[in-house]
């Protein structure tokens, strides 16, 4: 369950099968088959064959997605192999002081995450990863990376709002950071849903200089910075958002693709700090 850069009326009018979020998409052209089998006899097995094919298809997302319930332990078995398979060629880039990191920055474990503010996945992602910060960054286990994938193409208005946290960070550092991305989050609609207006007032909200914020975010001096970290979100597998990779302290990586929820997340950071 992710925010997907893509055309989403278009997929709708291609998809022909979904089971639990497990996605059949078939490409078809528009003909008449009634005409065309007056025409050409072979056209009668169009229609039986597929059905076949898109029998066999849903057979296959069945088998290969059952027992998967949000909180069930095969649905925590499948996310663990995915995310071993996932990462074996992840290419993220790693973490340094230049990054936006809550918690511990030398913890075991570290979640680096590709956000879209606009993203009403990334909103409840965002929640869920405050609960893992609560639970595990206060003995330094555990830290979290913010990185920014604004999805332009579904959300126009968040390259903005990621520049505007940068603003917010060259004023106030990590803490007013994490202060504006908490209250961004907290009252975005999302979906592009926040008049713009309100960023100044976010600002303000966190005891920022409202002067000095708007300068910022007028200059577009951090346009680069919020295109850097969206080149390294590609080059890292990120297709939608939220999409974070966890890196244990052996350097292996686990992907949790989606706003997964607290207990699926839970589950591959423990994993994670059981590394060696």
């Amino acid at each position: 369950r992710n925010c997907r850069s893509e055309n989403r009326l278009a997929e709708k009018n291609r998809r022909v099968a979904g089971i639990d979020g497990v996605g059949i998409i078939v490409g078809m052209e528009n003909t008449n088959l009634n005409t065309q089998a007056e025409n050409d006899k072979k056209s009668s097995f169009a229609v039986p064959m597929a059905i076949i094919i898109a029998g066999a298809l849903v057979a296959g997302a069945l088998y290969f997605n059952r027992g998967s319930g949000e909180n069930g332990a095969q649905n925590n078995l499948a996310v663990k192999d995915n995310t071993d398979e996932t990462a074996k060629e992840n290419n993220v880039k790693a973490v340094s002081s230049a990054d936006h990191i809550r918690g511990n920055p030398n913890a075991k474990v570290k979640v680096i995450e590709f956000s879209d503010p606009e993203c009403p996945f990334c909103k409840r992602f965002h929640d869920t990863m405050n609960q893992i910060i609560g639970e595990y960054g206060k003995s330094g286990q555990v830290a979290w990376v913010y990185r920014h994938f604004p999805l332009d193409a579904i959300h126009s208005k968040a390259r903005k709002e990621s520049e505007a946290l940068e603003c917010a960070n060259e004023q106030g550092g990590g803490a007013k950071f994490w202060a504006y991305l908490d209250r961004l989050f907290e009252v975005t609609p999302s979906n592009d849903g926040l008049d713009l207006a309100e960023l100044p007032k976010i600002a303000e909200y966190v005891s920022l200089d409202k002067t000095k914020f708007n300068q910022c975010l007028a200059s577009g001096k951090y346009a680069k910075r919020v295109a850097d970290d969206l080149a390294d979100g590609v080059k890292s597998g990120a297709q939608g958002t939220p999409y974070s990779v966890v890196v244990a302290s052996n350097g292996k990586k686990f992907v949790i693709n989606g706003a997964l929820p607290y207990a699926n997340v839970k589950a591959v950071i423990d994993q994670a700090l059981a590394e060696k």
